[in-house]
């Protein structure tokens, strides 16, 4: 089928048009009784289709097949990979805070585990275990599903690193705003992941040994912004503050319950719009733990139309409402008889995420998330966030971090990121594409990195070139198949003239090799990280495109589009209403594909 047939067979907003159906009839079909087999055209197309097909296909029917395979999951992620995750989580993340615990007398007994686990010393030494492990680059951006294969991790390989490229909070600025890393930004951090494993080791935590921790990340964060995010510092460094204020009694407790439910409202409050029943298609799909049969019902007619389906509208909007009413009961119960019940749902709803293990892996989040809910809600239940009034910065501290900060990046998301504003798998998230002219990329080798480009990585571990090939020709599947994937049908064919000449490359993967660390933080791979790679790179003008789309404001009804080139700098901009695409497929159809046409009209 050309795309232009594809063009006529959907109706201009997107919606397949109504085939004329193919009857089947053989011997079987005119018994009587026996209904007639009827299938379109279509239907019988189904994946997977070969590499040789892809090559011979036009742009829009090209990225039309790679979204269908990708949907119909004949590139499911190996089990094996899920497995080793798992193996990391539980001896890594975990083991390394029993260990830690274990430093403490008394602490560490695997037979006496309930008498010391829900402790304070234990709890203190889980956040700052977990800001450490994510800084040093083990967390959320580890693994094949954050496109890193070898080496399995960024972090530490690339932080510690002289002249790897950063990202500075105040451009130009003396000493810390330049773009290449430094001898002094090395030494940062490396004093603060001494200072955290010396903390670590010792048999109680106190402010003093958390002080240089304090102090210094949030001043290498503002030499490298990605250092402070990669800490998750909207969550474990704001705990961590708390844990800090321990000698004004309960207060740094109240302060910790104030950030678990902050996270939690602003997660939920991030799910308020159209987005969210696409993540859950996406993420139940890629799950291989979701039978392939359910996998189908979360599409209005699989395969034909791969909208969102009711149950996967329903299942998004119960998980909301869900995220909503857990904390708020955790809180008004107070350690009561609700208390059980309640987390006893919170389990239940970090299980379900953590168990279909989400393009990006924040599986360690939903564990320290879990394990702090009891530690707070369920073992400290009784102390209220009133505690806070004995120590009135901390709770102006708080209030800034987890109040005034995401209410403000979530109606002006541009100027905030999407972590420090708190809008987590929501599916509505800045991101970017990068279009390198076919053969350009390789001027990325210029720049000073831990993590050589996707397709490097995967001819070290794949035997064929064909399989290789695939898997680069796969990457639009995934940022197309989130609805906000289809603001990219008005964007692409205003990015270049003939797209065949490029190869896609999603924002997420130049950011991992270029900064060392990526999870899902568009602006991380926005303008000011194309200046950076410009400046030592040197990309002649067409030989570079990139299109960067701003996600949705709460309650605001369009994203925000830029496409720039990266010798000439900004060569469009523009908006796309949320109600022109919400209902288009993941591929382009109609005059959005005959846009994309190399001999389209100009």
């Amino acid at each position: 089928m050309t795309a232009g047939q594809r063009g006529r067979d959907m109706t201009h907003d997107g919606r397949p048009a109504r085939l004329p159906p193919r009857v089947v009839r053989t011997t079987k079909d005119c018994l009587p009784g026996r209904a007639l087999r009827i299938m379109s055209d279509e239907q019988q197309d189904l994946p997977p289709y070969d590499l040789e097909r892809l090559r011979a296909a036009s742009y829009p029917e090209r990225i039309r097949l790679v979204c269908r395979m990708w949907l119909y999951q004949i590139n499911a992620t190996p089990v094996p990979i899920y497995i080793g995750y798992v193996v990391k989580i539980a001896l890594l993340f975990v083991g390394g805070w029993w260990f830690f615990c274990t430093f403490t007398p008394g602490m560490g007994s695997p037979a006496d585990f309930t008498s010391w686990a829900f402790t304070s010393i234990a709890f203190q030494k889980a956040v700052l275990w977990a800001l450490t492990y994510e800084g040093l680059g083990f967390g959320c951006s580890t693994g094949p599903m954050t496109g890193r294969f070898i080496p399995p991790i960024g972090g530490l390989l690339h932080f510690l690193r002289p002249a790897t490229t950063k990202l500075p909070y105040f451009p130009g600025l003396p000493v810390i705003g330049g773009t290449r890393r430094t001898v002094l930004d090395v030494a940062l951090y490396a004093v603060i992941q001494i200072a955290a494993f010396y903390a670590l080791t010792r048999a109680e935590i106190t402010p003093a040994l958390l002080t240089p921790i304090i102090i210094l990340l949030p001043i290498l964060g503002f030499s490298d912004k990605t250092v402070f995010l990669a800490t998750r510092g909207e969550h474990y460094y704001t705990a961590l503050v708390c844990i800090w204020c321990m000698a004004s009694g309960p207060a740094w407790i109240a302060g910790s319950k104030m950030v678990w439910v902050a996270i939690w409202f602003w997660a939920a409050t991030s799910k308020l719009n159209g987005h969210f029943p696409g993540v859950i298609c996406v993420m139940l799909t890629n799950s291989p733990f979701i039978p392939a049969a359910f996998h189908r019902k979360l599409y209005k007619n699989f395969p034909d139309d791969l909208r969102p389906s009711r149950l996967a509208a329903t299942i998004a909007h119960f998980g909301t409402v869900v995220e909503y009413t857990f904390p708020m009961v955790l809180l008004a119960s107070a350690g009561g008889p609700a208390t059980p019940w309640a987390l006893l749902v919170m389990v239940s709803f970090h299980s379900f995420i953590a168990g279909n293990f989400p393009m990006g892996m924040p599986v360690e989040w939903t564990v320290a998330m879990v394990y702090g809910g009891f530690f707070l809600f369920g073992f400290n239940g009784g102390i209220p966030l009133a505690a806070l009034g004995s120590t009135p910065l901390l709770l102006m501290f708080l209030i800034v971090m987890v109040v005034l900060i995401p209410l403000y990046g979530n109606f002006y998301p541009s100027r905030v990121s999407f972590l420090m504003s708190m809008r987590y798998y929501a599916g509505n998230w800045a991101y970017s594409v990068w279009l390198f002219r076919k053969g350009c990329e390789r001027k990325l080798d210029r720049l000073v990195k831990a993590i050589p480009l996707l397709r490097d990585q995967l001819e070290r571990i794949v035997p064929e070139p064909e399989m290789v090939d695939m898997a680069i020709a796969m990457q639009p599947s995934f940022r197309l198949a989130h609805l906000h994937g289809r603001v990219l049908h008005w964007v692409l064919p205003r990015a270049a003239d003939d797209l065949d000449e490029y190869e896609w490359m999603d924002g997420e993967m130049v950011a991992g090799l270029a900064l060392g660390w990526n999870f899902g933080d568009g602006h991380l791979h926005f303008s000011q990280l194309l200046e950076a790679i410009q400046e030592q790179c040197e990309f002649d003008e067409g030989e570079l495109r990139v299109i960067m789309v701003e996600s949705q404001p709460l309650f605001g009804d369009a994203n925000a589009w830029v496409i720039a080139d990266a010798a000439r700098g900004v060569i469009d901009e523009g908006q796309v209403p949320v109600q022109d695409y919400i209902e288009l497929q993941p591929w382009p159809t109609g005059a959005h594909a005959e846009a994309l046409l190399p001999d389209r009209a100009r």
